[in-house]
């Protein structure tokens, strides 16, 4: 069995919706399993009100919420990390930081809520959707009980079987 606590780093463009949001969720669900993180490639500096407010709305403590920048964690002091997911198409198609240790790497595209104009209903249930979407992400990987040498290989499938899931057609 290899080490826990898992680390896990959700990566986006701007770190202030789907990679906060995923982070919040692996947060309240991981215990003492894994260690979530979450930055961007371009963080906006501030985390998206609404991500706030749907963790909020689940009972997520919010205090972590911060939007960063990805090379911080590709440092030497940083954290090593067992697992990265990319949770957006820009993040995807980006270069990536030379990683210590390198890490497993999994794509989770899901849609950007915080491109969503209109009321604030329309606005919070696309924010919902995108929580639900990691949310269920999040508990297969959890229940299935991953190691340092399997994560990556998990989370990749959970990507795969999902990835039909969030498409409009």
């Amino acid at each position: 069995m290899s080490s826990m606590p898992l680390h896990v780093l959700f990566l986006c463009t701007g770190n202030s919706a789907r990679s906060l949001i995923a982070e919040g969720v692996l947060r309240a669900l991981g215990h003492n399993q894994f260690r979530a993180y979450s930055a961007g490639s371009q963080p906006t500096g501030k985390p998206n009100p609404y991500a706030l407010l749907i963790l909020q709305d689940h009972d997520i403590d919010v205090d972590f919420a911060a939007s960063k920048r990805w090379d911080v964690f590709a440092g030497d002091d940083a954290p090593k990390m067992d697992l990265i997911v990319t949770v957006c198409d820009n993040a995807a198609g980006e270069t990536c930081p030379i990683w210590p240790g390198h890490p497993q790497v999994a794509h989770w595209g899901v849609a950007d809520p915080a491109a969503i104009d209109g009321s604030h209903e329309k606005i919070v249930s696309a924010f919902q959707t995108t929580y639900e979407e990691m949310s269920s992400r999040i508990r297969a990987l959890i229940a299935s009980n991953p190691t340092a040498e399997t994560i990556g290989d998990l989370a990749r499938s959970i990507g795969q079987s999902e990835a039909g899931h969030n498409d409009p057609k």
